[in-house]
C-alpha cells in the first residue's frame, strides 16, 4: 500500500469517526474471490430417470473477519453484506455472524444502499462499504467511508478513502473494522470485553 501523507491520514480517520454501519461486498472482500463449485450427482430411484446433477459451491472465511464483526458489535457498530451472487454459503456465515443486514442477488448496490440509510435513519456519511471490483463503485462514491481491499481493482482502490493491509479474504475486513474503532476510540474497550466473553 503506498505511504498515505499525515493530512489525508488524519482526514481519513475523521470520516471513519462518523461510521455506525459498516457494509461490505463478499466475493474478493470477505472471501478471496475464488468460487469453488463442485458438481455432485443426485440419486436416482430404481427405474427413474437418470441422476442428475447438482452443483455446491462452498467459499472460505477468514476467521480473523469472524471475530472482529464480533468486537464490532460490542463496540456498537453495525454490519452487513451487499452482494450480486446468491448463495447459501454466504446466507449460513451471515447468520453465524448474525450481521444486520444481508442483501444477495442485488444487481443495483446504490438502490439497495439507499434502501438501508433509510430503513436505519443514517446519513451516507454514517456509513462505510468495502469493495474490490467496478461494481461496487456506485456504493462506495456515495458513502462516508469507501475502503478498497488490498487485492482490489486498480479503478477500486483509486475510489477508495482507505486500502486495507490485507487482501480479502485474509483479513481485510478486520482492518476496517480496527481503523474504524481506533479511530472513534472503541477498540481496546471492545477488544477487552470480547476477551471477557461479556
Amino acid at each position: 500500500m503506498p505511504k498515505t501523507s499525515s493530512a489525508k491520514l488524519r482526514a481519513t480517520k475523521i470520516r471513519a469517526k462518523k461510521i455506525k454501519l459498516l457494509l461490505f461486498d463478499v466475493d474478493g472482500v470477505l472471501t478471496d474471490g475464488k468460487l469453488d463449485l463442485f458438481p455432485v450427482p443426485t440419486s436416482s430411484q430404481s427405474g427413474g430417470p437418470p441422476a442428475q446433477q447438482v452443483v455446491v459451491e462452498a467459499k472460505g472465511f477468514h476467521a480473523q473477519d469472524g471475530a472482529g464483526i464480533s468486537i464490532a458489535r460490542i463496540a456498537g457498530l453495525e454490519t452487513g453484506l451487499i452482494t450480486r451472487r446468491n448463495s447459501e454459503t454466504v446466507a449460513l456465515r451471515a447468520r453465524d455472524l448474525k450481521l444486520e443486514h444481508v442483501h444477495q442477488g442485488i444487481h443495483d448496490k446504490l438502490k439497495a444502499f439507499r434502501e438501508i440509510l433509510n430503513e436505519e435513519g443514517l446519513s451516507a456519511s454514517e456509513v462505510a462499504f468495502v469493495g474490490d471490483d467496478v461494481i461496487d463503485l456506485t456504493v462506495m462514491r456515495n458513502c462516508g467511508f469507501s475502503v478498497a481491499v488490498a487485492n482490489a481493482r486498480r479503478e477500486v482502490k483509486e475510489a477508495a478513502h482507505y486500502v486495507t493491509p490485507h487482501a480479502g479474504g485474509n483479513g481485510a475486513l478486520r482492518d476496517v473494522i480496527e481503523f474504524i474503532l481506533k479511530a472513534q476510540g472503541k477498540w481496546k474497550k471492545a477488544v477487552e470485553k470480547y476477551i471477557g466473553g461479556s
